[in-house]
């Protein structure tokens, strides 16, 4: 009945708005369970409980500069950055890029990569913002809980959505496709979904990344040791390469994979409010990239260049994320470039709602301590939306923002 009704909101306010129904908001398979979701650190199904805590475990566990700690980082364990309300949400945890414009305006990386470290084991080796480095951003930590399911959508569930996006009055909203590398299956791209510049398309492909730039251990995937802005970090790197002995990227991995997605605050989604904002949340638009409801790849799927096949419990399950996990323009881009060309410097992707009342901090930066002001940054693709919503009277806002709330 929930899936019914959900959709019958959509498809009513899209109308009112003249945006092509079938064009803007992805059907999906009614019959189709819902992904599992709470807030209870308890499996999705993939694994059972006694695995899934002990991946926990792994997940939460602070490494030493005894297992290879560094020698450049921002974390000790994974939980660091990903822990509210449980292990695998999100925090207000940010790191920091930089980079600078050449003479024809492209992005450079600092020396030694975009990411500036926090962290060093050393203090000779600490790593500082030279101030050549004039493009600079916050990133937040986001969740990864649910993420197992975002891994399942199919390449092509997300292509369609990208070109189905209709043309609005007075614009276009057009999410951009990247194509990230398969750490895993070299030489083999997927669609990302991960990361502020979707820079990876696989759980597996994150989890070495992570474990190598934010923890500073290097893995089977990425055995090389970071620099310090550039500087060798040898002579503070004791442990051999790769780190990460035990394979304990595999582990980071099933247990995101294993999370359940994050739910709704039920009573609060129940109210008159909450129900009518959720209508004003469709009738202005905000749903056209904030995508309510996708359909995961059926079980047998072979996805990650082949590496990995969905299971059953990651399979035709219908997810409400709230994202159309694309990269846009909303005229708050950051500048940097990561794993794409130049035209992704002021796109980021689509940020999840889901969980979002667990989070204080908003936007990609975490510079947002409001909802409505995290709204009114909008512009850009969606300056017709916010102009739509600045044409709302105080209790559709209040509605609207009462909806927000229940994410």
């Amino acid at each position: 009945m929930l899936k019914l009704l959900r959709l019958v909101v959509l498809v009513t306010c899209a109308a009112l708005i003249g945006i092509p129904t079938a064009l803007t908001y992805p059907t999906y398979d009614q019959s189709l369970p819902d992904a599992p979701a709470a807030f209870d650190s308890q499996t999705n199904g993939l694994v059972d409980q006694a695995t899934f805590d002990g991946d926990r475990e792994v997940f939460e566990e602070r490494d030493d500069i005894a297992k290879g700690l560094g020698p450049v980082y921002n974390a000790q364990s994974c939980a660091e950055c990903h822990q509210s309300p449980v292990t695998g949400g999100g925090s207000q945890v940010t790191v920091l890029r930089a980079g600078h414009p050449d003479r024809l305006g492209n992005f450079v990386e600092a020396p030694g990569g975009s990411l500036i470290h926090d962290r060093a084991i050393a203090a000779a080796i600490q790593e500082t913002l030279d101030p050549g480095e004039t493009i600079r951003t916050f990133r937040a930590s986001p969740g990864v809980l649910g993420d197992g399911f975002v891994e399942a959508i199919d390449d092509q569930t997300l292509l369609d959505i990208a070109r189905n996006q209709p043309r609005l009055s007075g614009g276009r909203i057009a999410g951009q496709v990247v194509q990230a590398a398969l750490l895993e299956a070299p030489g083999v791209t997927r669609v990302g979904r991960f990361g502020w510049k979707n820079q990876h398309a696989s759980l597996l492909s994150f989890s070495a990344d992570a474990y190598l730039n934010e923890v500073g251990i290097t893995n089977r995937l990425l055995p090389t040791e970071n620099t310090s802005l550039g500087r060798s970090v040898a002579a503070y790197d004791t442990v051999a390469d790769p780190e990460d002995r035990d394979n304990d990227i595999d582990l980071l991995t099933r247990f995101m994979r294993a999370t359940k997605a994050p739910p709704r605050d039920e009573a609060l989604a129940a109210t008159p409010d909450a129900r009518a904002g959720e209508g004003v949340f469709n009738q202005i638009g905000c749903a056209v990239c904030h995508v309510t409801s996708i359909t995961t790849a059926p079980a047998g799927a072979r996805i990650n260049g082949g590496t990995f096949t969905v299971p059953a419990a990651l399979g035709s399950k219908v997810i409400h994320p709230y994202s159309d996990f694309l990269l846009h323009d909303i005229g708050t881009g950051d500048g940097i470039v990561q794993n794409a060309d130049q035209s992704t410097a002021n796109r980021l992707r689509t940020a999840p709602l889901w969980g979002l009342r667990t989070r204080t901090r908003l936007m990609h930066d975490g510079q947002s301590l409001t909802y409505e002001d995290a709204i009114r940054r909008h512009g850009g693709e969606a300056g017709q939306v916010i102009s739509r919503y600045n044409q709302l009277d105080n209790r559709q806002r209040m509605q609207l923002l009462r909806f927000l709330r229940s994410l």
